[in-house]
């Protein structure tokens, strides 16, 4: 039975449209801007950087238009990500490594590519794909206690 927090979990009345793609999706017991926080702490503290914080929501806002709160950080590390290139040139489109952290309803939740669907997609091997698997312990970190 998969733990409190890391359970693929239903998109809300519109189904998860990331459902059998490769996403995965964690429940947060705090907002979204505390969940932002703490995952941009928690890559710091891994001595990663962060590349950018998209707040899609605040644009839409800035645009007078309505979007439940969201927000995409993107981050990783050239010494991870760099071999991945090298070896898969497309994954470029997929690195640095993005979480979405966003309301569904009174929950807020984070959703990311899974490092298997990540390796799969790119042909990477156990290597290579290891050095993208952080990515689930980290939001375990970030949404845990």
């Amino acid at each position: 039975m998969p733990e409190r927090g890391s359970e693929p979990t239903s998109g809300g009345a519109h189904g998860d449209p990331g459902e059998g793609t490769g996403v995965v999706t964690k429940l947060s017991p705090r907002p979204v801007p505390e969940t932002v926080d703490r995952l941009v702490s928690a890559v710091e503290a891994r001595g990663m950087k962060v590349f950018a914080v998209i707040d899609h929501s605040g644009e839409a806002e800035g645009a007078e238009l309505e979007l439940r709160d969201t927000k995409v950080v993107i981050f990783g590390s050239p010494q991870a990500g760099t071999p991945v290139m090298v070896a898969a040139p497309l994954a470029a489109l997929d690195l640095p490594l993005r979480v979405l952290v966003w309301t569904d309803g009174n929950q807020t939740k984070l959703s990311y590519t899974s490092p298997a669907e990540f390796a799969a997609r790119y042909r990477l091997t156990a290597d290579l794909a290891s050095r993208l698997a952080g990515i689930d312990a980290l939001t375990d970190m970030v949404v845990g206690a």
